[in-house]
């Protein structure tokens, strides 16, 4: 038998491939599916990456393979993007690494900042590669727990002094998948001076710098540490964009940090095809009005999907941020979030996310995508409120 690596160990279980054969023993069985567990948006990309992409097709140019210095027009493009945005000016050259998606950042900064048996603080719940990467780099974690009663924020007086000078970085993401919070910036300057204080790397996971509906925009952490002086922030353009298929995304931040991801990357893989940057370089040049565009579908999507829910007995907070719902398991309902999305989608063939694939304190949630036009997300919730008086009369 071959023997395989224990750093992978950990990386057996994984609550969405459970949901993924359930969805599909759904389709077998004769449901029709209504995927509501993934957070793949159904929008468009802008007009603009598809054209420039077409364009770059019939460039002979764009065929070979595309290294670090072959990418400083769209790292010129992100540092134009972003001063723009938060009005703080980016060098192009040292402090920008385009990404295969911001999840690749997530996944191998582990690997640039972490020696095995030094620790990562995590919040939990939290997006699963976070986990990955730290596992991957023979690190450990230490959680930081995310309650309602905190407003989804974590106490950074509850971390250890040991677990502290151990600690090598800290992944913090908000507006937040999947507990849709947003961070005040005041909670920005408390990481940052925790993280200054301990020498600690402040990866500041930003996929869904687009997505608050409500309020003033989400918070910059390079607004709060101007000098860069331990944050990075990852960037992607599947939310704002809806160009997840592309994959596409860059880090802004402390140059020491973003040459070691660059080190890592060099190690692991080259950069995307050379037409897909200049499509996304073209978007963040000139994004039109695709954001607030999408900002309005989706502050449609979240009222009404939240008012058809607690028309059938099941009330969620309104959360600000537009793409997710992070709903309570429902009163009604006896079991926990993984049987309940494993009995829902058996039944009715509407598959959400279970809050435990999210980490231990996502249990007693469950995440809706609202990743579907209207008439399909009221659809699945009449087949929700189905399931639940199924339940209701035992």
């Amino acid at each position: 038998m071959i023997r395989l690596a224990q750093r992978i160990q950990p990386l057996q279980t994984n609550v969405f491939a459970d949901m993924d054969g359930a969805k599909a023993a759904a389709i077998a069985s004769g449901q029709s599916l209504i995927d509501l567990s993934l957070g793949s948006t159904d929008l468009y990309p802008p007009a603009a990456a598809i054209a420039t992409l077409h364009k770059a097709l019939d460039d002979p140019e764009t065929y070979s393979y595309t290294l670090f210095h072959s990418t400083h027009f769209f790292r010129a493009a992100c540092a134009r993007w972003y001063e723009r945005k938060f009005g703080l000016a980016v060098d192009a050259e040292t402090e920008v690494l385009t990404l295969i998606g911001s999840q690749e950042g997530t996944a191998h900064l582990p690997l640039a900042l972490m020696d095995p048996g030094s620790i990562a603080l995590l919040t939990d719940p939290g997006y699963p590669s976070y986990v990955g990467g730290v596992y991957l780099a023979g690190g450990e974690i230490h959680s930081m727990p995310l309650v309602a009663d905190r407003n989804f924020l974590p106490n950074f007086d509850d971390i250890p002094a040991r677990v502290c000078d151990r600690a090598r970085l800290m992944v913090l993401s908000y507006p937040n998948n999947p507990t849709t919070a947003v961070a005040p910036p005041n909670f920005w300057q408390q990481a940052v001076h925790f993280c200054q204080a301990h020498n600690i790397a402040l990866i500041h996971d930003f996929p869904y710098v687009d997505m608050a509906l409500d309020g003033p925009p989400p918070t910059s952490v390079l607004t709060v540490d101007r000098e860069k002086s331990v944050s990075v922030e990852l960037f992607s353009m599947s939310k704002s964009f809806h160009m997840g298929g592309f994959r596409v995304g860059f880090a802004i931040g402390n140059a020491e940090i973003v040459r070691a991801l660059r080190q890592v990357k060099a190690a692991i893989d080259f950069n995307q095809y050379r037409g897909i940057l200049r499509a996304a370089a073209a978007v963040l040049d000139n994004p039109g009005d695709v954001v607030e565009t999408s900002r309005e579908i989706y502050r449609e999507r979240r009222d009404r999907s939240t008012a058809a829910l607690a028309a059938i007995g099941w009330s969620i907070p309104t959360p600000s941020m537009g793409m997710y719902l992070w709903a309570p398991l429902p009163p009604r309902y006896p079991g926990n979030s993984m049987r309940f999305c494993l009995d829902l989608v058996k039944t009715t063939g509407v598959a959400l996310a279970p809050g435990r694939g999210f980490g231990e304190m996502g249990e007693g949630y469950i995440r809706f995508a609202l990743m579907h036009e209207m008439e399909i997300l009221e659809k699945a919730i009449g087949k929700i409120s189905e399931f639940l008086q199924q339940y209701a009369r035992g």
